[in-house]
């Protein structure tokens, strides 16, 4: 309808009319600008909502993490020793003194052991632990929470805990050991040979840190679905081959952060070790080799290069193991 029809049928001026579709069509053009203008400064104070939450977090890590980091690997350039000063640059020197010290050589030597026992037990027992709590029954949530007690208590409870069960007066190891016939008398476990050692060391490290790797793989196994399970029993399938042939390849992801998880981990011991082994060169682990090298013999520069060679090996094998280990799964 033009604006003289509109004005003849509503008894209105002409030119009123004509003004007011003008003005009407003018704000109908301005409005969708105005909406977008609205939604835009809407949408800039939204977006930056969520970097204020996390900005606390991002200062309280760069505290806590970063900023150590950063200020280890410079000063493992530097002769740093509170008893002789001043500081002084000295290089790769650090490296090469903690490189030709034999009691950290032999502390590589033993944390190798501690990977590779700490690994194991972890990875196969809880793999072990989260097929047995794949399926719902009486009483599940009452064994969860047992199983996941031990990841619970601090690495110095549990130590001073195994002390009691490895101690050779009154241990409970000795005890069953002996009513069992096994051995002839009480026995000293701790210390007495590497490998032995660093195994019940290496128990203890597992225990705690078994549950999150139950846990993990727990996770994976609840997203593998009943209908490969059934197409497989329809075939015949044993039940190890079902697990063999479906669980353990669509749950390799879960596998392999369980695997880096306790690499960290026992790369890292020091609790554990501490309270067992003391200072003893036997079971001791690069972490609590370089505690006593830099508050033990109070040298600094030495302990900050061993605490960044450490760093550095955390991230390269790591990464290594989650290239070799991690694959996407495809449930088609």
């Amino acid at each position: 309808m033009s604006t003289p029809e509109r004005a003849v049928i509503t008894g209105d001026d002409p030119a009123v009319a004509a003004r007011s579709v003008s003005t009407s069509s003018r704000a109908r053009r301005r409005s969708p600008r105005r909406r977008d203008r609205v939604r835009g400064g809407r949408a800039g104070s939204d977006g930056a909502l969520p970097y204020l939450l996390v900005a606390p977090l991002v200062v309280f890590i760069g505290a806590l993490a970063i900023y150590p980091t950063v200020l280890t690997a410079v000063e493992a350039f530097f002769r740093i020793d509170p008893l002789t000063p001043p500081t002084a640059f000295t290089g790769f020197g650090n490296f090469s003194a903690i490189f030709s010290n034999n009691q950290v050589r032999q502390s590589i030597e033993n944390t190798g052991w501690y990977i590779l026992f700490g690994v194991i037990l972890t990875v196969a027992i809880g793999t072990a632990i989260g097929l047995l709590l794949q399926r719902p029954f009486r009483g599940r949530g009452i064994v969860l929470a047992i199983v996941v007690l031990p990841w619970a208590l601090p690495g110095v409870v549990e130590g001073v805990i195994w002390s009691w069960i490895y101690n050779p007066t009154f241990g409970v190891l000795d005890s069953v050991l002996k009513s069992l016939h096994l051995i002839g008398s009480y026995q000293l476990f701790i210390g007495t040979h590497q490998v032995e050692t660093i195994f019940l060391i290496a128990l203890v490290q597992a225990w705690q840190i078994t549950p999150l790797a139950a846990l993990i793989v727990l996770a994976a196994l609840q997203t593998i679905p009943d209908e490969l399970y059934e197409s497989a029993a329809v075939d015949g399938a044993s039940p190890w081959r079902r697990v063999r042939s479906i669980t353990l390849p669509l749950i390799r992801p879960a596998l392999a952060i369980a695997t880096v998880e306790a690499l960290v981990m026992s790369l890292n011991i020091f609790d554990q070790v501490y309270v067992l082994n003391a200072n003893a060169t036997t079971g001791a682990s690069i972490m609590s080799t370089t505690y006593f090298i830099t508050f033990q013999d109070l040298n600094f520069g030495q302990g900050y290069a061993l605490s960044l060679l450490a760093t550095v090996a955390t991230v390269l094998i790591s990464v290594g193991v989650v290239k070799l280990l991690y694959r996407k799964v495809d449930y088609q």
